[in-house]
């Protein structure tokens, strides 16, 4: 019985982080096109949803690399 609640909590947890997350995320993405700091907002919903989700991780990861690259001073001189 244990296990079923468990279970619950689990699917309820994973539930309430996709629809923060999701909201967040769909918010720095509308700030892509109207006024406000989308390239804060958007990884902030994606490390909202890297608590719970690995495709999230992996995309706000994908992203770190991607800013740690480009990065001014680190180009080819």
């Amino acid at each position: 019985m244990q296990r079923v609640a468990e279970r619950g909590t689990r699917y309820a947890r994973r539930l309430v982080v996709a629809v923060i997350g999701g909201t967040v995320l769909l918010i720095g993405l509308a700030m892509v096109v109207t006024p406000g700091p989308a390239f804060i907002v958007i990884p902030a919903g994606l490390a909202i949803l890297a608590t719970e989700f690995v495709w999230a991780r992996r995309l706000l990861q994908r992203a770190k690399t991607f800013i740690e690259q480009n990065k001014p001073g680190n180009g080819a001189k």
